[in-house]
């Protein structure tokens, strides 16, 4: 049987042929229509003929139109083709005009810093021409001053015997001076061998015994004899120093920094009634009043003065070198920052955290295939680390924003929003996870519109890149916005100068003791390099940079780990390279100190009535205490904060310790002592704490998910809380007549009108409907018998525990109390 059974043979016959059509009217009439219809040939290539060559094809270029295509389309293509080709010609022109532009803003720029670097180099000559005249001047006066001085004996004479008539000199020494300078020394015959190593200033100008004369005893010698030298009493002129002052100052020294004796500052002093020794200390305002009348300049200082070695200092425009950008990572948990990050680097980071949640701030850096070299930031998205991401978009260039495709702006999407508005960073919005069948670009840039985040699709300036971390998709397109940006905010640090960063992260390592995670922002930080880093300070001993491995040194936007340290500092501290370890022990030591009294102040009540106020206060107040240990000072940070908000006037959580590294046998001893539980969130305690924590009953819990740590301490928080009572009414019973029954007391004969009455259940009683007493049932009987509870419609007797006071037509009420467990929000 073949294929063409039953079928007709396709054909065409002739050019037409008629065929009937139906028109439909209205009322429902029809009508057939006969109609010619006239059918095109189609010519239909050959199986093979689109293999066999190039011209079966239509062809599509210019001299031949593609197959299908009518003029007036053929005349919209061109004209579409040659609208792009003017299109892309303006385009050129205005990007060669702004290059231009710039080019030429640039060049303004560079000859303004030229000149005024010209004018400062005039003015540093005219200055050191100035001093250098000065200098000659003085000299040469000195050396006249010597040449009298040194006069002889006779020529002096003769000069004092040619003006009889001339006052005596008023400069002659005093009497007190002559008697010093004829008694002998003490202690004279004493032998004293322990300067014999040193060369003192007496034995060096050929001085004998051990009271030598002072330099300036002797320039007032000279001067003395000068003045006797040339006839007369010639007044010095006054010196006037800038004496700078600190809150307290110790006599001596002020007599010290003013060049006055010390025994006429003793005496001024006494004059004001202040008797009081050279060794003593004065207050500001008291040492002020004693410049003033010296006629001395003051100049207050305080010890905050010690930070001024590391104050900002102006870098020149020349010296400025371009830098790679800070690009932090932010939004919500779970949107994919960590994810994205890892496809940028092709590196495996979300694994290694717990839960998939990042927990502390990482930093790494990134080189693009054009060779771009980018610094990332990767911030936590959970709720509890709001202070970490405030510290990412601080220290950062350019925000990328992951918001998920499939679930839009959360709460932490918004806070991260805020947090770069208030830096003042241009923003980048990464729409993730576009790959998912739930994803929704439109609705991710509709919601962004009410945070006042106006996309580039929605007019306004903010680029957005729709990727997903899965498939790779828009990675490109992503890190061309970055490098886009980054090119516009032309990006410049100085690196030849002293290095100057901000701590991302900090943490106690077993083996190698404190390390911080520090961004460079100006200058190079070196092996070798001593710094202070808020209440810290050492010297760097070595830097590790986000591969692991060690470098020599790290120039700006490079994030390195710094070994060295003597403490853990806080994350968000600035890091600054000093001089001297001296000068950073004691900026240290300052902020220290000046911390400590912060926290006493804060904790200290100003006044007796607040005290008690307070104590009346925590007297009403359950308190949860726990201690901290965490791995990272950001985690830590994190913790506390949450632990702050848990509560409310009834229970608080309250944190006697928080720290960094593994819990100690310390933690132990203070958590015995405090009654606390210690939490451990990613360290564990060692073996001596774990034997003390065992035999004192010590709980250790550890944590890896904030999450989980949180909850656990709700739901012990929960637990200090008073039980709510609820009373839930059973029924009323009407007193019909009262009985006096020996013995017994008081008996009402009751009906229970509603509900039922029990015998374990709380009574009131009501006259009038006001509650005259309310107490328990010392019987319930129905007829002679006792019962635990009488039905509504039923008469029974009732008599009240040490309560008589009963009468006909009061009304009992009957309830039951019911006892509810409350949970904090």
């Amino acid at each position: 049987m073949s294929d063409s059974d039953g079928k007709k043979t396709l054909g065409l016959r002739g050019g037409s042929r008629p065929g009937n059509v139906k028109q439909s009217f209205s009322h429902g009439r029809t009508k057939n229509v006969v109609v010619e219809t006239k059918r095109k040939r189609v010519v239909v290539p050959k199986p093979g003929a689109a293999k066999g060559g190039s011209g079966a094809a239509p062809s599509t270029s210019g001299s031949r139109r593609p197959a299908g295509i009518s003029d007036a389309e053929m005349e919209r293509r061109l004209k579409a083709l040659q609208a792009a080709k003017a299109r892309e010609a303006e385009e050129a022109a205005q990007r060669e005009a702004e290059e231009k532009a710039r080019a030429e803003e640039r060049e303004r720029r560079r000859a303004e810093a030229e000149a005024k670097e010209r004018e400062q180099r005039e003015a540093e000559e005219r200055a050191r021409a100035k001093a250098e005249e000065e200098e000659r001047q003085r000299i040469a006066a000195e050396e006249a001053a010597k040449r009298a001085a040194a006069a002889p004996a006779p020529e002096a004479a003769k000069a004092e015997r040619s003006a009889p008539n001339k006052p005596a000199p008023a400069a002659t020494p005093r009497k007190s001076e002559r008697e010093r300078e004829q008694r002998p020394s003490r202690g004279k015959g004493r032998d004293d061998n322990r300067r014999s190593g040193k060369l003192t200033l007496g034995q060096a100008t050929g001085g004998e015994g051990n009271r030598q004369r002072s330099m300036a005893a002797m320039k007032r010698k000279q001067e003395r004899a000068r003045q006797k030298a040339m006839g007369g009493s010639v007044e010095r002129e006054k010196v006037v120093r800038d004496v700078q002052l600190p809150e307290t100052i110790v006599v001596s020294e002020l007599a010290n920094r003013m060049a006055e004796r010390v025994a006429d500052v003793v005496k001024s002093l006494m004059q004001m009634g202040m008797m009081v020794t050279q060794n003593q200390s004065i207050d500001a305002d008291t040492a002020e009043l004693i410049i003033e009348e010296f006629g001395h300049k003051v100049t207050r200082v305080s010890d905050a003065d010690v930070e001024d070695v590391i104050k900002e200092v102006e870098d020149k425009e020349d010296d400025l070198k371009p830098r790679p950008p800070v690009i932090t990572i932010m939004g919500h948990v779970d949107h994919g920052k960590t994810s994205l990050l890892d496809a940028i680097r092709d590196a495996r980071v979300v694994a290694g955290e717990a839960g998939g949640i990042t927990q502390h701030i990482g930093a790494y850096q990134v080189t693009t295939e054009s060779g771009t070299v980018l610094s990332f930031l990767d911030t936590p998205g959970h709720a509890a680390f709001t202070s970490m991401r405030s510290r990412g978009a601080q220290v950062t260039d350019i925000v990328v924003l992951v918001v998920a495709a499939d679930d839009a702006v959360m709460p932490q999407t918004v806070e991260a929003i805020n947090h770069a508005k208030a830096a003042q960073v241009p923003m980048i919005v990464a729409i993730n996870k576009i790959d998912k069948p739930a994803a929704d670009p439109t609705k991710v840039r509709t919601d962004l519109l009410q945070h006042e985040v106006i996309v580039e699709q929605m007019s306004g300036e903010v680029q957005d890149v729709e990727v997903s971390a899965v498939t790779g998709q828009g990675l490109d397109e992503l890190l061309e916005a970055i490098a886009l940006q980054a090119e516009i905010l032309e990006l410049k640090a100085n690196p030849d100068r002293a290095a100057q960063g901000a701590v991302i992260e900090a943490q106690l390592d077993v083996g190698r003791g404190p390390v911080a995670t520090v961004l460079v922002q100006n200058g190079t930080l070196r092996q070798g390099d001593i710094f202070v880093v808020g209440e810290q300070y050492g010297k760097v001993r070595a830097l590790i940079n986000d591969k692991g491995e060690r470098v020599q040194e790290a120039g700006p936007s490079v994030p390195v780990e710094v070994l060295g340290l003597n403490g853990t500092p806080e994350a968000g501290d600035v890091l600054n390279v000093t001089e001297t370890e001296a000068q950073a022990r004691e900026i240290a030591a300052y902020r220290e100190q000046a911390a400590k009294d912060k926290r006493a102040a804060a904790g200290a009540a100003t006044t007796l009535e607040q005290l008690m106020a307070k104590a009346k206060e925590d007297e009403n107040v359950s308190e949860l205490p726990i201690l901290v240990k965490a791995d990272v000072q950001g985690s830590a940070e994190a913790i506390v904060q949450a632990m702050e908000k848990i509560g409310n006037d009834e229970v608080r959580v309250r944190v006697l310790h928080s720290g960094v590294g593994a819990i100690t046998e310390t933690d132990v001893g203070l958590a015995e002592a405090s009654g606390a539980p210690i939490m451990g969130f990613n360290v564990r305690a060692n073996a001596s704490a774990r034997n003390t924590a065992n035999q004192k009953g010590v709980e250790i819990r550890y944590y890896s998910v904030i999450y989980d740590l949180v909850d656990d301490v709700k739901a012990a928080a929960s637990g200090l809380l008073s039980a709510e009572i609820r009373e839930n009414f059973i029924g009323y019973a009407q007193i019909k007549e009262v009985f006096k029954v020996t013995g017994v007391g008081k008996v009402a004969g009751c009906l229970v009108t509603e509900g039922v009455a029990r015998r374990s259940a709380g009574v009131r009683l009501l006259r009038d409907n006001v509650v005259i007493h309310e107490g328990t049932l010392k019987t319930l009987k129905r007829f002679k018998d006792e019962v635990s509870e009488v039905q509504s419609g039923q008469e029974c007797g009732m008599a009240f525990e040490n309560y008589d006071d009963i009468r006909p037509n009061d009304v009992i009420e009957i309830f039951e109390r019911e006892e509810v467990t409350r949970t904090l929000d």
